[in-house]
């Protein structure tokens, strides 16, 4: 069995989350998605848990952090080409997410990002990899 990651994010309200990664174009898992937690299929072994605040709750000690206060992960990922970043960036402000920064252009690589409607941040990069400077 392949290594799979699956990143656990607090949300507030599980159908205008599910409705703003829909406009993203992710799928969800509908074997592991029910109203207190859905499974967003990010690739075949990358997936996002997100999962209403009180149930999130229930895995942690810790207070939950408020993503729009202050920032507990940044999730990165990668994509094909400057032209999906764009476009990703642009299908989240349509969707009612919000742009932190502005994109960043170091020619290799180019990368910019996207606020969620719970103010986690998703940075999007795409790099040349022949282009890159040499590894020291």
């Amino acid at each position: 069995m392949a290594r799979q990651i699956f990143v656990n994010l607090p949300i507030r309200n599980m159908e205008r989350s599910k409705a703003f990664f829909g406009a993203l174009g992710f799928s969800f898992n509908p074997q592991f998605t029910n109203e207190q937690g859905a499974c967003m299929v990010i690739a075949e072994t990358i997936y996002v848990m997100l999962l209403v605040e009180p149930f999130f709750q229930t895995f942690t000690k810790k207070p939950v952090a408020d993503a729009k206060q202050s920032t507990e992960v940044l999730v990165c990922l990668s994509c094909e080409s400057r032209a999906e970043v764009d476009a990703l960036v642009q299908k989240a402000l349509a969707a009612g997410g919000s742009a932190p920064n502005p994109p960043q252009d170091h020619g290799f690589m180019y990368g910019h990002g996207f606020e969620d409607l719970d103010g986690h941040v998703w940075e999007l990069m795409w790099m040349d990899p022949n282009a890159a400077p040499p590894h020291a």
